[in-house]
């Protein structure tokens, strides 16, 4: 036996003394059937976590999975969901592999999205007590995106800049930007482009031909 071969024989020991005796069946491929994933989502907001079915470190994110019969369950990374074919739902419909690993990872941003808002959230609250005016700002910010589940262009600015400017792991497409009516579009208008570039990434490839038709251009791909 190769190394390779000896790493993968070293992995699937590793899950099956994991999985097995918390399951009904005696064999992989039938214990795997028993489970299914109970839409139970865990963000630690560090990679401090280990699956507990194979046994890979620093996960962030984890996925709860149980068993049909004995009810038992297991905190593992939505790969090995995806990897042994763990069963996923969607309003009691199994879902096919693509459809599962669509909806993992839906779940995985609207985690990373949350974080990013009750991070945004602490320093705003952590501001405000420090009196510093721009807690205030970024605290109309959040409200407005919780309400609304959009930013105006400004409130975009806020909320993506102070995400840089904390080093919050974030996506910036993650935060949707409203154009609906006009006093959103003059707001863009009037923005310095410098500012249009970094809510840029934020923007529909409709809004940005609508950005450089309210005269700002586009950020220079080479930078």
């Amino acid at each position: 036996m190769d190394h390779g071969e000896d790493e993968v024989q070293q992995f699937t020991d590793r899950v099956r003394e994991n999985i097995l005796p918390l399951s009904v069946a005696k064999s992989l491929p039938e214990a795997f059937k028993e489970w299914r994933f109970t839409e139970t989502t865990h963000d630690h907001e560090q990679p401090t976590e280990t699956c507990e079915l194979c046994e890979q470190e620093q996960l962030r994110y984890q996925f709860e999975i149980a068993n049909e019969y004995n009810q038992n369950t297991m905190l593992v990374g939505s790969t090995c969901i995806l990897r042994f074919q763990v069963a996923v739902y969607d309003e009691g419909r199994k879902l096919n592999e693509a459809e599962a690993r669509a909806k993992l990872n839906k779940l995985t941003e609207k985690m990373q999205q949350e974080s990013c808002i009750e991070q945004l959230q602490r320093v705003s609250n952590a501001e405000a007590k420090a009196g510093n005016a721009g807690g205030e700002i970024l605290a109309n910010a959040l409200a407005y995106y919780r309400k609304h589940g959009k930013l105006t262009p400004k409130y975009a600015f806020v909320v993506l800049w102070r995400l840089q400017k904390q080093k919050i792991d974030h996506n910036p497409s993650f935060f949707k930007v409203s154009l609906s009516n006009g006093s959103h579009r003059e707001d863009l208008r009037s923005m310095p482009t410098s500012r249009v570039h970094l809510i840029w990434p934020a923007l529909t490839s409709q809004q940005r031909k609508i950005a450089e038709r309210l005269g700002h251009r586009p950020p220079d791909r080479r930078l």
